[in-house]
């Protein structure tokens, strides 16, 4: 039997590789222009970690993390389900808060959950998003929310929606738990079978179903912001202002809720009606008690994530012409300056060593390995779209020279082999 990658995994092949790095590259460009650094954590964290951040009682700790144990340092480790509690970890552990508080990072990498497959959804799943320390303001929020269109703007992404809420603070989520509670087991019969046991162990977790039944159910509910300290509800006015004022437009979903324990205040989720019945391609908000959980300081926290994936499930639902043409463009091969054309057999070293020789002179540069005939070889070079096809057979291995031709218009040149890097680069 043919092994096989694993279920919920897929092989990214040289085409779609460059798609990937495209949206990674957008995301980079983005990203720094709005004064975020990049930083790398371990895809590997102590258990523990996950447990504390995300919440103990929640479908990521219970039944989705990769965990495992080294039994000769008796620790439990677990692949990385999220970005956020390893961001939060290092900051901590590299005393950021003492010596620079206020702090903004992005990353990008693999996520691991043991997740039921479907479309826009892996078991390993690749991510990039933004965290930023140190700052209370609504603003700062308004800033990510900004910061997260502005990259699905740089790669043609059009009719996304932002939603936004608030989920209070901890004071705020107390009351209306018992609200919540008492309202829905009113109907618990009408629930599915596991928002009946989120009624029991996380209640929360009820408004993010996506049953249809359960969906109906929550409709009719009393909300979070209806019940809202003072401090809070100023909060979520001001987050509202300030995305009207830079125009970015929003609905308010009184509804939306992320599935971690670690999330305060500010939630939203942009979405994208091409993905399917799980629309959204990023999630964020405001984690303002998490460091000082995780053994820090009292540190205000806010950001969010976006799934490479849905992104490009999304994007191939949009329907812009430019888009669609560039999206055509990673089909091709990887272009080259200069393909060398060995005439026979006999001077396939020579146009080994011209290769390289061009290669060690930083142009792009390829050849022929399979043996092929002269004719295969040029159309090789054409379908590299390559600006010269460089030409050696016994004549100009003996005078230590190559035949340069441009393919553009034509023009060709015999150059000593000294010279070819010099005339490739200034014809």
């Amino acid at each position: 039997m043919a092994v096989k990658a694993p279920r919920g995994t897929s092989d990214i092949l040289p085409d779609r590789v460059k798609l990937h790095q495209y949206i990674e590259e957008q995301a980079r460009t983005v990203f720094e222009r709005y004064g975020y650094a990049e930083i790398r954590t371990p895809v590997f964290e102590e258990t523990g970690l996950f447990v504390r951040s995300i919440g103990e009682v929640t479908d990521i700790v219970e039944k989705e993390m990769y965990s495992f144990q080294r039994g000769d340092e008796g620790t439990s480790l677990t692949l990385r389900p999220e970005g956020t509690a390893g961001i939060v970890r290092a900051y901590i552990e590299h005393n950021y808060p003492k010596r620079k508080r206020f702090q903004k990072f992005y990353y990008l990498g693999p996520m691991f959950r043991y997740e039921r497959p479907q479309a826009g959804r892996s078991r390993q799943f690749d991510q990039f998003g933004v965290e930023v320390f140190g700052s209370d303001s609504p603003l700062v929020d308004v800033e990510t929310i900004v910061l997260a269109c502005a990259f699905f703007d740089s790669i043609g992404l059009e009719d996304y929606t932002v939603r936004v809420n608030s989920m209070g603070c901890p004071a705020c989520r107390a009351a209306f738990r018992l609200v919540l509670e008492n309202e829905l087991k009113r109907r618990r019969k009408d629930l599915c079978e596991t928002c009946r046991e989120r009624l029991e162990r996380n209640v929360f977790r009820v408004l993010d179903c996506k049953n249809p039944e359960c969906k109906a159910i929550c409709a009719g509910l009393p909300t979070l912001v209806e019940h809202l300290d003072e401090g809070c509800s100023a909060h979520f006015e001001q987050l509202r202002a300030g995305l009207e004022a830079v125009g970015r437009g929003y609905e308010h979903d009184p509804h939306l809720v992320r599935g971690f324990d670690y999330y305060t205040r500010t939630v939203y989720e942009i979405a994208h009606g091409g993905v399917g019945a799980r629309d959204a391609i990023c999630g964020g908000g405001r984690y303002d008690n998490l460091v000082e959980e995780l053994g820090g300081p009292a540190t205000p926290a806010t950001g969010f994530a976006i799934g490479v994936v849905p992104t490009l499930v999304a994007v191939e639902k949009t329907e812009t012409r430019a888009l669609k043409s560039k999206l055509t463009d990673f089909d091709a091969p990887v272009p080259v300056t200069v393909y060398v054309v060995a005439v026979d057999e006999a001077t396939r070293r020579y146009a080994f060593r011209l290769l390289e020789h061009l290669r060690r002179a930083a142009v792009a540069a390829d050849g022929d390995f399979e043996g092929r005939s002269l004719k295969a070889q040029m159309r090789s070079a054409n379908r590299m779209k390559a600006a010269f096809v460089a030409v050696v057979g016994p004549d100009e291995e003996a005078r230590k020279n190559v035949s340069v031709k441009r393919l553009s218009d034509g023009t060709e040149a015999t150059v000593a082999f000294d010279d070819v890097v010099t005339h490739v680069k200034h014809n």
